[in-house]
């Protein structure tokens, strides 16, 4: 397994800049602005060209739908505009369900690549047309599949970009890791199950701090089961939902926390016992 990369230069060289230049003691110095866009031309290409393969994919998938159908699709933003969706596909997931699972599938796999707010919608959207079980193995395959993806993109040109965004929380996440190499699946599974860091950052910054891909996708397909079961049972009662707010109050948050804490716990034990 190869060593993890030191990070500080990266920051130190992307906060650098015209700072370098200035009086050590002056203001802008002590905090630091990061003006530079960090992708290099190379990169921005190829996001470019992965971007265009999965909008290519989705608008020949979205061609094969009935004109009905197409005119009304949109990404839901709030529980009123789900409820608008689903009453719209309904009738087209029962005719058409082959076609409707295919794009369902490409959407919600684009959307986690490429961080698109509202894959939550997506998850309500399943339980509700799906049911629990059906409804639950989608949302574990596009987000796990999702997340794989997005953590590869990250592997190929997003290093600057998690450097420039989340500079210090990279350096946290990279030393918890460094610590915890020999129990690491027990780690990555407490942070999926948890929401002490958010998955967007957990799938971007795995493959710089060396993560490895067969631990990361272990983690994501078991660690994402609790909540995606709460959100996808959620779906079920979709009237009765006011706000995504209500699918985590305090009772699903320390369900959550439990959950982690026993996963967790035997690495805090071996650890205790080395000690000792």
């Amino acid at each position: 397994m190869a060593a993890p990369r030191s990070l500080n230069i990266d920051v130190e060289r992307l906060m650098r800049g015209d700072q370098a230049k200035k009086d050590v003691n002056s203001p802008s110095e002590k905090k630091p602005k990061l003006e530079r866009f960090p992708f290099s031309r190379s990169e921005l290409v190829a996001f470019f060209c992965v971007f265009l393969v999965f909008v290519t994919g989705l608008y020949c998938i979205y061609l094969t739908m009935p004109s009905s159908v197409y005119d009304k699709l949109k990404l839901p933003r709030s529980i009123s505009d789900l409820r608008t969706l689903k009453d719209h596909l309904i009738t087209y997931a029962e005719d058409y369900p082959a076609q409707f699972i295919l794009g369902y599938c490409s959407t919600y796999i684009f959307m986690q690549t490429f961080m698109i707010p509202g894959t939550i919608f997506m998850s309500l959207l399943a339980g509700a047309l799906f049911g629990v079980i059906r409804g639950l193995f989608l949302v574990v395959f596009n987000a796990t599949a999702g997340a794989c993806s997005c953590y590869f993109l990250s592997k190929l040109i997003g290093r600057p970009l998690v450097i420039w965004l989340w500079p210090e929380k990279l350096r946290f996440f990279q030393a918890e890791i460094a610590k915890r190499r020999e129990k690491l699946l027990n780690y990555m599974l407490f942070l999926r199950v948890t929401p002490t860091l958010p998955n967007l950052f957990i799938n971007l910054a795995s493959p710089i701090v060396d993560v490895p891909f067969h631990v990361f996708f272990s983690a994501t397909l078991i660690g994402l089961l609790p909540a995606a079961y709460i959100t996808v049972r959620a779906g079920l009662a979709l009237g009765d939902l006011k706000s995504v707010k209500d699918l985590y109050d305090f009772k699903t948050l320390f369900v959550l926390f439990l959950i982690g804490s026993l996963i967790i716990l035997p690495t805090v034990l071996k650890r205790k016992r080395t000690y000792e």
